[in-house]
């Protein structure tokens, strides 16, 4: 199945949830893309000692999942994408969203 992962939050149990549950599909044999969006673009960067979201992202780009950052909302935030989470547009987003059986957000 192809699913499609929306995150639209920082917070860590929230981000950290979603993504194991992209970790959990990618390992399941899914084909699985993460697009980030508002805060959600900063996940890579979040480290807590009960819900580490930075190394579950990193989980799932080593199971080979794709994670897709909305730019305006890094540039909104000074930031750059990363190999992990490149710059991505609406249209990147909207491609994950027609390609996927299941969209999901969080």
């Amino acid at each position: 199945m192809k699913i499609g992962v929306i995150i639209e939050t920082k917070e860590f149990e929230k981000s950290w949830n979603a993504m194991r549950f992209a970790v959990t599909a990618r390992k399941n044999g899914n084909e699985v893309k993460v697009f980030l969006m508002g805060e959600a673009v900063e996940i890579e960067r979040l480290h807590h000692e009960k819900f580490d979201v930075a190394a579950q992202v990193e989980a799932f780009h080593e199971a080979g999942g794709e994670i897709l950052a909305c730019g305006t909302c890094l540039k909104s935030r000074n930031m750059d994408g990363s190999e992990v989470c490149p710059l991505s547009t609406m249209i990147d987003c909207l491609k994950m969203v027609e390609w996927a059986d299941k969209t999901v957000t969080f």
